[in-house]
């Protein structure tokens, strides 16, 4: 399975951004999907997943309510869309995808990782 993430880049605090992640495979539809982010200096961390079916997300709790993740299964794409942005959220956001379906919020669920994609948030 090949992840791809698109859509980062430089946005003001206050604005909205959406992220792509297009992922290979035939088995899109069973995949958990999760976006994680790491800011510099720190540790890798949970932003959100959504199921194969797309019907279960789990999201970090700070996070929920500016954040939402979704997916097109026809596409073979899951989105994050990002309202609201502040400085904080500036990192780079990695897609994940999970065999397994666990809508996990653990890193090592995860089976396959893009490259990740850089987000900016000036104030």
């Amino acid at each position: 399975v090949e992840v791809v993430e698109s859509g980062g880049g430089l946005v003001q605090a206050g604005g909205s951004l959406r992220l792509s992640c297009s992922a290979s495979g035939r088995t899109f539809s069973r995949n958990s999907m999760g976006w994680f982010r790491q800011a510099p200096g720190k540790e890798r961390e949970f932003v959100a997943a959504i199921s194969g079916s797309g019907r279960t997300t789990n999201y970090a709790a700070s996070l929920k309510g500016r954040f939402t993740i979704s997916r097109d299964n026809a596409q073979n794409t899951v989105y994050l869309s990002m309202s609201k942005v502040q400085p904080e959220d500036t990192a780079v956001y990695f897609c994940a995808a999970d065999d397994d379906d666990l809508v996990a919020r653990s890193s090592f669920d995860y089976d396959y990782w893009g490259q990740g994609t850089q987000v900016t948030v000036s104030s």
